[in-house]
């Protein structure tokens, strides 16, 4: 078989041969938890910071992500100013978390869309501070443009509402966005099956964040499986390139030398 020459998830100068990067939480138990990310096949494991036991002497979500085979990314769920989610930040650096981080500053307990200016004035302070900042935003071009312009090692725009399952909303903002900026754009929240994931990949975007697509499954093992085979067929199939739409039909076999 035929592989299409790929390169490598790349992001601040790191290597990654995954392009899923999946979360924690909603597992019914820190097993299921491990095992799912095993499945998925991720390198990147995300974890909410201000959700997690962080006395090592009690039981805690970390215990699921082997710290030799995952890179932990700790983010900034249920901030909803940027001081918070800065000091947030800076408390996984000192828990020794490196500077990895996944800035989320919630505009709306609703909607759980992100707060742009909160976002952007954040952003300046991690970059500014050394931090290695991917931040979650909305499909707006312009704000990812500005992201990268601070220093953003990614931007992730989210396909829908965070656990809301409803795919890909908005492909041509997408688009924009990944004709726009030169940092990988990965898409976060919103996916709710292995096509949403493929589409956001045949779109060319870089990579693919998910949590309750997975643990939200009634087989979060087996969802873990698919997810990281559709973000496979996916890359596979926009390196591949796809036909162009028609308006109508066009015949599979040539017409010419028919036998009349």
């Amino acid at each position: 078989m035929t592989k299409a020459k790929d390169t490598p998830l790349v992001i601040a100068g790191r290597e990654f041969r995954s392009r899923l990067i999946v979360g924690t939480g909603k597992y019914k138990d820190v097993e299921e938890t491990r095992l799912a990310l095993e499945r998925s096949g991720a390198e990147i494991v995300t974890v909410a910071l201000r959700r997690v036991e962080l006395d090592r002497t009690k039981p805690s979500l970390l215990d699921a992500i082997d710290r030799k085979k995952y890179v932990l990314l700790p983010n900034t769920a249920g901030c909803f100013t940027a001081e918070d989610a800065v000091r947030t930040c800076r408390l996984a650096r000192e828990l020794g978390m490196a500077d990895l981080v996944k800035l989320e500053v919630i505009g709306d307990q609703k909607t759980l869309f992100p707060d742009n200016e909160q976002t952007l004035e954040a952003a300046k302070i991690l970059v500014k501070e050394g931090f290695v900042v991917l931040p979650y935003t909305n499909d707006d071009p312009i704000m990812a443009q500005k992201l990268e312009a601070i220093g953003c090692a990614a931007v992730m725009p989210l396909a829908a509402p965070i656990g809301s399952g409803l795919g890909i909303r908005n492909p041509y903002n997408l688009r924009i966005i990944l004709e726009t900026v030169k940092v990988p754009v990965i898409v976060d929240a919103g996916v709710g099956t292995a096509s949403d994931a493929a589409v956001a990949m045949e779109l060319g975007c870089h990579g693919v964040l998910m949590n309750t697509g997975i643990a939200g499954a009634k087989d979060p093992l087996l969802m873990a499986d698919a997810m990281r085979l559709a973000v496979e067929a996916g890359r596979m199939a926009y390196l591949a390139g796809r036909i162009p739409r028609k308006l109508y039909a066009q015949a599979s076999s040539p017409l010419a030398g028919i036998i009349e």
